[in-house]
């Protein structure tokens, strides 16, 4: 594959899922927000914006983690797999760098959550 045909491709790509983020967005968004409770006491819950700003924070900062793991995997996984290639003994070690990186997710979550919980 050329690197002009790759680049087509990958911006194919990035283009179909920045739509299928927006389209979701349109999909799921409006039945979160679409019961409104007139009777709740002003401190029982945060405004309309407010929870929309906290549910988008906490995808934010899901997806953030998400997308650096894969991005850290897909680079120390290759090296691994080279690495191991030359020298199988040392696929634990190759292992132990991958979770590490696959920590990120672990952080992200772990962030979504503490968001989610000051709800």
């Amino acid at each position: 594959m050329t690197t002009q045909a790759f680049k087509k491709r990958l911006v194919l790509s990035l283009l179909f899922t920045l739509l299928a983020l927006a389209l979701s967005a349109f999909v799921f968004t409006p039945p979160l927000f679409a019961s409104e409770s007139t009777t709740v006491a002003a401190t029982a819950a945060p405004a309309r914006g407010d929870l929309m700003w906290v549910v988008i924070s906490a995808a934010v900062a899901f997806s953030f983690g998400a997308a650096a793991a894969g991005y850290a995997i897909s680079h120390v996984g290759a090296a691994a797999m080279g690495a191991m290639s030359e020298k199988p003994e040392i696929g634990s070690q190759a292992l132990i760098f991958i979770a590490l990186a696959e920590g990120l997710v672990v952080f992200g979550f772990i962030t979504a959550l503490m968001i989610l919980g000051k709800v």
